[in-house]
């Protein structure tokens, strides 16, 4: 089933309103205020965030709105991300971690409190996201998309994979043999290992880490590359069979290409959520425009326009009636109770993490 984004023509309206929001306001405001927040706000404001993850329009509506222009940059792990901001004076304003680097960052004093006044918007959020478990409250981030982690696969040339011995039993005669890819990060990879062999996600049990390390290494011959960028677009072009992927990034290749399909295993999978959050050390200039930022996300409209481009879940319960019911009935977007069930949320490990990163290094330097 293809999908498409979202009409040339509902842009057009809500580019309309947006603009028309802004007219009765007063238009856009002075160099140095913002909307009559009554004080100095940044005119620019730096985004770290996975690719593909936000439709451009979103930046142009706002700075129309705002004057604040959004510089975008890009990262392909959490782990990078989370490299790169640890030492401070990364430059970077709003941040996009998962739900388990969120923990690690508040944990490190990384992330700046928000203020709620300055985001009336959060209240868009479902109950559920109001009060995720790693930030109660959201005291430091605000759910951005969610979705889950399990394969893309070519389905004119392969029958659904229904197990994740797909991967990790290779077989030379099968058709997909050579042309999978997995994620290069090593908790999700590490993750379907320790799925397939029936063990939790989050262990620190070396024996177990230990025996996914070597499930990896015997996958082996069978794997064209680890990859978590460009995995979507090998499929879609046809180079490789079957991706270790995140939904939504599998379902873009299906935009390109009807034969894309994707399915969580029947031993289970990764569920995830990204959340924006602003850094520590940034400004106060820069962190009004960021919570100006977070807040012009949470906009019904807008939500709706961020999933139909990305094909994730919108925590955003207020843009769901902007969401057309065959998006919001997806399966491969919004997974039945009885998938939900057998998904399992990576969570911070304190000190474990460097096992996985180890285990991780011998896999890809394994011959």
């Amino acid at each position: 089933m293809s999908r498409t984004r979202l009409s040339g023509v509902l842009l057009l309206v809500l580019g309309l309103l947006l603009l028309a929001a802004c007219s009765s306001g007063g238009g856009a405001p002075a160099s140095g205020d913002a909307e009559g927040a009554g004080e100095d706000v940044a005119r620019e404001l730096q985004l770290f965030i996975w690719s593909e993850y936000i439709d451009p329009e979103v930046y142009t509506l706002f700075e129309e709105e705002t004057g604040i222009r959004v510089i975008e940059s890009n990262f392909a792990s959490n782990e990078e991300m989370l490299a790169k901001v640890q030492g401070g004076g990364s430059g970077y304003d709003v941040i996009i971690p998962s739900d388990y680097t969120v923990s690690i960052m508040i944990e490190e004093g990384l992330l700046s409190e928000l203020d709620h006044n300055n985001i009336p918007n959060l209240g868009n959020l479902s109950e559920d996201m109001q009060n995720v478990p790693y930030d109660p409250g959201n005291v430091y981030c605000v759910p951005y998309q969610w979705g889950t982690t399990g394969l893309g696969y070519n389905a004119a040339q392969l029958e659904e994979p229904t197990s994740w011995a797909a991967i990790f039993e290779p077989d030379e005669s099968a058709p997909q043999y050579g042309r999978v890819t997995m994620l290069d990060d090593p908790r999700e990879s590490l993750a379907a290992a320790l799925i397939y062999l029936g063990y939790d996600i989050n262990t620190t049990d070396t024996a177990q880490l230990e025996a996914a390390r070597d499930v990896l290494i015997a996958a082996k011959p069978g794997i064209m590359s680890y990859d978590s960028d460009q995995f979507d677009d090998l499929l879609a072009a046809g180079e490789s069979l079957m991706a270790h992927g995140w939904n939504g990034d599998v379902l873009m290749a299906q935009d390109a290409n009807e034969d894309i399909a994707y399915t969580i295993p029947q031993e289970g999978g990764v569920i995830w959520i990204d959340n924006m959050c602003i850094l520590s050390d940034v400004t106060p200039e820069r962190k009004r425009a960021a919570e100006m930022f977070i807040d012009f996300v949470l906009r019904p409209e807008i939500g709706a326009m961020i999933s139909e481009f990305n094909f994730y879940a919108s925590p955003n319960q207020a843009a769901e009636e902007h969401l057309d019911a065959e998006f919001l009935e997806d399966p491969a977007i919004y997974p039945p109770d009885e998938v939900r069930e057998q998904l399992q949320y990576i969570r911070p490990i304190g000190e474990g993490e460097s096992l996985f990163q180890r285990y991780w290094d011998e896999v890809k330097s394994a011959q």
